[in-house]
């Protein structure tokens, strides 16, 4: 996880040098600063996804076979912004591979489970990644990038964040339900998927069309907040069912 969302991360610095320099709100970023140069950028992200692809073969057959997949959809991502609107959904996808990737990595096997956290995040994601887009509405227009605030506008652009958020909710409750079906999953983990629920909320309710002020609040802390929390009390439940089970 960590090479492949590195070597994601750089290759967009990389592959977008051009219009992070003409962007004010990104202009500050490594490469068009000058703090690092465009070549050690893309030494830094060939050397990721070695490491990625290594790490893969020594897990289980089946992760190394799907590491050129999940590399392709990662950084290919950088790309879409270029023809399509949908690049938010392509970044949710990106991310949602962390599931299935965890999941294929202890058992192997693919499951119901995991494909229902997966799409629980290319939901989560693209519905936050359309919030901070809002930022760049006027300079995706001027660069003929493409993004739901450029194509649709601020507003319509947040209703589309706002039925992709709620898509993430209902997967994220679906999960619960089959989870708790096989034993999985009990108060806890619906302690934390409130507080998920209560996260998106509140970032929808501090973004407005005419006031983005508190994008980086919604973007960065609101979601940071609803991830970390929802993983620990996730783990919580999954412990104590663990532990209750042995006793």
């Amino acid at each position: 996880m960590i090479f492949a969302r590195s070597a994601a991360m750089a290759f967009n610095r990389w592959l977008d040098v051009k219009f992070d320099t003409l962007n004010p709100r990104t202009a500050i970023r490594e490469i068009p600063a000058g703090i690092i140069s465009k070549n050690s950028a893309l030494r830094f992200v060939i050397i990721n996804c070695l490491l990625f692809i290594g790490c893969t073969w020594f897990i289980n057959p089946l992760c190394f076979a799907l590491s050129f997949v999940a590399l392709a959809v990662v950084l290919g991502y950088s790309y879409t912004k270029r023809f399509t609107a949908l690049c938010h959904l392509v970044l949710g996808l990106g991310l949602s591979l962390a599931p299935i990737g965890a999941f294929l990595a202890v058992t192997g096997r693919f499951d119901l489970l995991p494909i229902l956290f997966s799409l629980t995040v290319i939901f989560w994601v693209s519905g936050f990644d359309i919030i901070y887009a809002l930022q760049d509405e006027e300079f995706d227009k001027t660069q003929q990038l493409y993004s739901m605030p450029s194509w649709l506008g601020k507003a319509k652009a947040l209703r589309v964040s706002e039925v992709l958020h709620l898509m993430s909710i209902g997967c994220v409750v679906a999960a619960g339900l089959y989870g708790g079906h096989y034993g999985g999953f009990g108060l806890w983990y619906w302690g934390g998927v409130a507080i998920f629920i209560g996260m998106l909320i509140y970032q929808h309710a501090i973004v407005k069309p005419n006031d983005l002020s508190r994008v980086n609040l919604a973007f960065m802390t609101s979601n940071g907040i609803a991830s970390v929390v929802f993983a620990a009390f996730v783990i919580g439940d999954l412990f104590l069912h663990f532990y209750n089970t042995r006793m």
